[in-house]
């Protein structure tokens, strides 16, 4: 491999890595913090003391365009119990919104703020591209997340067949 070839693939790289350290585009546009949050799970339990519900068995929450999957997700209501702030989904998560889908071992959903923090192996797939990484933060409002710990970067030029 010639020095000039080597220096053109690291230049065409810069930008990627750049973005892939910084904000990225996930889901678009902003989500409806405040749209009805629906959940389906094989077992639910009520701790009236503490404010929370513990769902487990195949979770799946909805709130507007966005899906999350999880075995486990405990909601944590607020003091008058009227409505959730967090959700936290462990033990291997799914999140979809748009086109885009998110891999990890955790998440933490701030509903006020309008947050998911996932941690532990983050995979984004965006269309053929991939990224990893050990943390992301999803900015549901502007639809932008920020990667960080160790990011790795897998973008798909044109076509995979050559142009036919």
């Amino acid at each position: 491999m010639t020095k000039a070839f080597f220096a053109a693939i690291c230049m065409a790289l810069i930008p990627a890595m750049t973005l892939a350290q910084s904000q990225v585009s996930f889901g678009g546009g902003g989500q409806d913090t405040s749209a009805p949050v629906e959940v389906t799970a094989d077992s639910l339990s009520v701790n009236q003391s503490d404010g929370t519900a513990l769902y487990t068995g195949n979770v799946v929450i909805v709130q507007g365009d966005m899906r999350l999957a999880a075995p486990r997700v405990l909601v944590i209501y607020s003091e008058e119990r009227s409505e959730i702030t967090r959700m936290e989904a462990t033990g291997g998560v799914i999140l979809v919104r748009g086109e885009e889908a998110a891999e990890g071992e955790r998440a933490d959903y701030n509903i006020d703020d309008g947050q998911i923090v996932m941690s532990g192996n983050v995979l984004v797939t965006q269309g053929d591209s991939a990224m990893t990484s050990e943390r992301m933060v999803v900015n549901l409002e502007d639809g932008t997340a920020q990667m960080s710990g160790r990011v790795k970067t897998v973008l798909q030029q044109g076509s995979q067949d050559g142009g036919q």
